[in-house]
């Protein structure tokens, strides 16, 4: 199966005067519609490589290809396109805009690509929504949910643009062991119905071992890397 996502060589060095480097020579590769799990100590690296992924950050050297695209070839706003287009972003905090309902939250994705909002796209919302199991809250405010269903929010607002990955940082961080696995039989619905690539950073270990792949990242580097 086709490669979605692929690093080639990438290193990362924050600093000028005290360069600090955090990632070293790091390839790797993630085939369209898997599901994947990245794991590592805190400090590994293993969020700057998701950030690296998500475009959210440029590594130092090497090269990133997002669904064949290279990305460093890209100016701002054909970045911005394809982070649009074809990413979705799910944290370990929902980052739910208060002041909008549940239903509104999910729609803003489409609002910020210069949409319309037709029945059509509201028709997606309600489906996606009824996906995560939203339906009855969906008129709630943000700040009217509990953790979980303000996590299935996010996880729905990240579906909104039919993105081919969904990048996903502890995103079971904060949440009970009910709720999280909840949410861990939302994403993997997801993954199967949709065929959305996965890439997930955990320190669940429960959940990173019922991902199809997973990646340990230690001192910067790729210390294991096992397929099931």
């Amino acid at each position: 199966m086709a490669d979605m996502i692929r690093l080639e060589k990438i290193n990362k060095v924050y600093g000028e005067k005290i360069k600090t480097q955090v990632l070293f020579d790091i390839d790797l590769s993630f085939e369209k519609g898997s599901f994947n799990s990245i794991i590592g100590a805190s400090g590994s690296g293993k969020s700057t490589l998701l950030n690296i992924i998500g475009t959210l950050d440029q590594p130092t050297s090497g090269k990133v290809f997002i669904g064949g695209n290279e990305t460093s070839a890209l100016g701002k706003k054909d970045l911005a396109v394809l982070r649009n287009k074809t990413l979705g972003f799910i944290f370990q905090f929902h980052y739910l805009l208060p002041e909008f309902t549940s239903f509104e939250n999910v729609l803003m994705p489409h609002r910020i690509k210069g949409g319309p909002i037709t029945k059509e796209i509201e028709d997606r919302a309600n489906e996606i929504m009824d996906m995560v199991g939203l339906s009855a809250v969906k008129t709630n405010m943000a700040n009217n949910m509990s953790g979980g269903q303000q996590q299935r929010t996010a996880i729905a607002r990240a579906l909104m643009n039919k993105p081919d990955i969904i990048l996903a940082d502890e995103p079971t961080g904060n949440l009970d062991s009910e709720s999280t696995e909840t949410v861990y039989k939302i994403l993997r619905d997801i993954n199967e119905k949709l065929e959305t690539t996965f890439v997930i950073i955990t320190h669940d270990r429960r959940i990173a071992e019922k991902a199809d792949r997973i990646v340990e990242v230690k001192d910067g580097r790729i210390e294991m890397d096992i397929k099931r």
